[in-house]
């Protein structure tokens, strides 16, 4: 007898009914009589309480057999380790001991993907289909746990092919479905002078992300708007370019707006065509940066974050140390200008540097790019100049690594030249140098070299962690391509021919003595040719806890010779601050009660008290309120602000005020999803995303998602996705409503770089039914007899029980059950039911059922 699909845990239906009448078998089947020489369960004794059952055919869990064969939906797990999830038929199949087991129907294409060495084993491709795995490939096995729906397969390392940990076969990979995409982040703030003499103001900012997926292709545009008070509406499209992988160079092609990598030469954006390695699509196990911005702030403030001139970041503050870790860059490599606009209108300036740690390839790995196109400038006068690019970065044997790189435009052209080396225990080094031929405009042509040394190591020992220690030289004879077309303004803007002469960066992290806490540096210092330019930062910062109370220091020093109008500055600035956070968890849970206090020798000395953290069962939404004081005539400040996380979407307010002025800032982010079955809306997407798809389940949580819930269609999108890997969609079983139940509650998707994947989950929707099904002439249906739904297949299956009982869910309002316990045609029959309508389907209904 062919079995219906998947009995057991995630087949049938999960119930506590099942599980039960599961054991009962389970328990019978250990009976054994003294003499005999192997385990048996006489049917004859189901008789002795209930006559009824006679004729009940339950062949399948005798003799050891346990289950039934047919199809289960199981979890593979290869040598230990998670490899894939698939529906796998399986057989009754006897060892070399007689042992009779549900054994696995493995085809050589299957075991080719597990990366079994297939031309060693004749017997797999003389076999095909429903391979014995014990007996083509010598101490191998493949062992089925029911109670888990898990396959352990166990191959013989000599047996399988060499592949590195985390890899995923490109041929899993799923290019995703047609889709349309929109990310928007909206802010504003309203100020409300306290000042007659000063003007109330309103500003505000949009950032769109669009795009559209057909295929492996994706075409993408970043634009923002911004408009303040007296000002004008100004919009700025940053970027539209079109991707897509090319899987067998591991690379992407861009064509369109984008920038070049800065592994070798700096960064410049371009419009035109790349072709560029992509480290994502290897391993995790083989692949050799958005970077983490830290001020302090000495008031409500407003942080504007620019890369290569355009604004990709925009949010407020509360006085103290912030950090934002959430920026999405625009290209690899840039640095970040970072402007604090303080309550009373004066800035701060912070140039945060972004870029490559030491450039070390793996042995054999190369890694390239190719760049053809016009330079694209931030300042608008400045032409388009065509260029080109190409650099390589090789791995070769000993640790070392030899990259270079060549540039070459009308006006520019370069060389370059480097030698990365691991030394061990004392880190990793590279040195590089750069020769360039330049012709400014209006001025003499130029030639001149720049060296530069950059630095990486880990001292697991000394807890010591050289982020990044960087630095370059260069003579006054040469320019960057950057720095030589920027000055070709047709005379519509002033020349700038000043260009850098050196450049020094340093990333440390260092962690004390146990329980002492870590501390970290960060310094920068850049000068230039031709005037007295400089730009200085440094910052340090400790932090510790003791006992659940987390407290820190933080020091920055700031001189700009420009700020970001290009006026120049005369005076620099220090800045202290010391934050404590002290869990509150024994009275408000998840909330945090806070101090701060920050100085500056420029400014005044405020401090702060306040409290913070979540609410809402999952966290969806998080508050702070804090209370200060300002000295030298400011006065108390206070500001507020609330964060709520849900299914469509992210929305936030904050108040603020201080003696002069009072403050409302608000912001509302999300994405649109427009794909063949609807519109769904979501928080903001990531560069790759998964569409749940359940349709009919309405309000099903995805687990491990703050606020990510199925809307009232049955859709969802869980916001990120790793691209190149294995992700996980889960639902919370637990938050299923009364009349739906999953026969399957987790997925697992693949997606490529910027790809909708979608994840089909299949509820069952109806009411849920404990029914007692009984014969002509009021005789039970006959334990262990199977059911199936004719409207649900056998999807929707379950297992009589003891007194013709039997749980079915997903019921729709009328229907027949085919019910079967044996092969004759005597043993099956159907039952026809009608459940009377009810307003709210909650509980479990209870029934008769008359076999026909």
């Amino acid at each position: 007898m062919k079995n219906p699909k998947r009995i057991g845990s995630r087949g049938f239906n999960r119930t506590p009914l099942a599980w039960l009448i599961s054991c009962q078998v389970a328990m019978l089947m250990g009976v054994s009589g003294g003499v005999q020489a192997r385990d048996y369960f006489n049917p004859a004794l189901l008789e002795l309480d209930s006559p009824s059952l006679r004729g009940a055919d339950l062949a399948v869990f005798e003799e050891g057999k346990t289950q039934a064969p047919g199809k289960y939906r199981v979890d593979i797990y290869l040598n230990g380790e998670m490899y894939d999830t698939q529906d796998i038929d399986f057989s009754l199949q006897s060892d070399s001991a007689g042992k009779i087991s549900l054994q696995p129907c493995l085809s050589s294409d299957m075991l080719e993907a597990m990366g079994v060495k297939i031309a060693s084993f004749p017997a797999i491709q003389a076999t095909g289909q429903c391979i014995d795995l014990a007996q083509v490939i010598p101490s191998a096995s493949a062992t089925f746990r029911f109670n888990q729906q898990r396959l352990n397969v166990s191959i013989p390392q000599a047996a399988l092919n060499t592949t590195a940990r985390g890899y995923v076969a490109p041929e899993k990979w799923d290019q995703g479905i047609p889709a349309l995409l929109v990310n928007y982040s909206f802010s504003g703030a309203s100020n409300r002078t306290r000042n007659s003499k000063q003007k109330d103001s309103e500003s505000y900012y949009l950032n769109l992300r669009s795009g559209l997926n057909l295929g492996a292709w994706r075409l993408r545009n970043y634009s923002t708007w911004n408009r303040s008070s007296g000002g004008q509406d100004h919009w700025n499209s940053i970027n539209t370019y079109l991707q897509r992988d090319i899987v067998a160079l591991k690379s992407q092609l861009i064509l369109g707006d984008s920038s070049s990598p800065g592994e070798v030469f700096d960064s410049v954006s371009f419009r035109g065509g790349q072709l560029a390695s992509d480290d994502e699509m290897l391993p995790d196990s083989m692949k050799g940066y958005a970077p983490t911005v830290r001020g302090i702030a000495r008031s409500n403030a407003q942080v504007t974050i620019r890369q290569n001139g355009n604004v990709i970041y925009q949010s407020y503050v509360p006085p103290g140390a912030f950090e934002i870790t959430d920026l999405y860059p625009t290209a690899g490599s840039g640095d970040l200008n970072v402007t604090v606009k303080e309550a009373d209108g004066s800035e701060q300036n912070i140039v945060v540097a972004f870029a490559a740690v030491p450039v070390l390839q793996r042995q054999g790995r190369l890694k390239y790019s190719l760049t053809s196109g016009q330079y694209r400038s931030s300042n608008s006068y400045v032409d388009d100049t065509p260029f080109t690019q190409g650099t390589a970065i090789y791995g070769l044997p000993w640790g070392a690594t030899l990259y270079g790189g060549m540039q070459a435009a009308s006006k520019f052209q370069s060389l370059a030249f480097g030698w990365g080396q691991n030394m061990g225990a004392i880190g990793a080094f590279s040195a590089d140098v750069t020769q360039a031929w330049a012709k400014p405009e209006y001025a003499d042509k130029e030639s001149g070299q720049s060296w530069r040394m950059r630095y990486g190591k880990n001292f697991t020992d000394s807890g010591t962690s050289f982020s990044l220690a960087s630095y370059r030289y260069s003579t006054a004879g040469f320019y960057t391509l950057q720095e030589t077309l920027d000055t070709y303004t047709g005379g519509r803007s002033s020349p700038n021919n000043s260009h850098k002469k050196s450049r020094a960066e340093l990333l440390l992290n260092q962690r004390l003595w146990e329980g002492a806490g870590g501390v970290s540096l960060s310094l920068y210092n850049e000068n230039y040719w031709n005037d007295r330019r400089r730009t200085q930062s440094a910052s340090v910062g400790y932090n510790n806890s003791w006992n659940g109370i987390s407290y820190g220091l933080n020091y920055t020093y700031n001189k700009n010779a420009y700020d970001s109008r290009g006026d120049r500055l005369t005076n620099d600035d220090h800045i202290f601050a010391f934050n404590v956070n002290v869990p509150l968890s024994k009275w408000l849970p998840n909330t945090y009660a806070t101090y701060n206090l920050n100085t500056s020798r420029n400014g005044s000395t405020s401090n702060a008290v306040g409290l913070s953290g979540t609410a809402l069962p999952n966290g969806n939404l998080s508050y702070s309120v804090s209370q200060g004081y300002t000295s030298q005539g400011t006065g108390a400040y206070g500001n507020s602000n609330l964060n709520y996380r849900g299914g469509l979407g992210r929305v936030n307010l904050g108040y603020g005020y201080n003696r002069s002025q009072q403050r409302l800032n608000y912001g509302l982010a999300g994405g649109i999803l427009l794909h063949e079955n609807g519109l769904t809306l979501s928080q903001p997407m990531g560069d790759s995303a998964v569409l749940v798809r359940a349709p009919g389940a309405k309000g099903i949580n995805i687990s491990n998602q703050t606020g990510v819930s199925t809307d009232w269609r049955g859709y969802a999108v869980v916001p990120y996705g790793s691209a190149y890997r294995k992700n996980r969609i889960s639902i919370d079983t637990t938050t299923l409503p009364d009349d739906v139940d999953m026969t399957l509650s987790s997925q697992t998707v693949i997606p490529t770089r910027g790809a909708i994947v979608r994840a089909d989950f299949k509820p069952n929707i109806g009411q849920r039914v404990l029914m007692t099904l009984l014969m002509q002439g009021g005789a039970p249906v006959p334990f262990g007899a199977t059911v199936t739904d004719s409207n649900g297949g056998d999807n929707n299956a379950s297992i009589v029980g003891d007194a013709g009982q039997v749980f079915l869910s997903g019921m729709a309002g009328s229907g027949k059950l085919n019910v079967k316990w044996g092969n004759a045609a005597s043993q099956q029959c159907q039952v026809s039911y009608s459940l009377p309508e009810q307003k709210e389907a909650s509980g479990i209904r209870l029934m008769n059922g008359q076999c026909l």
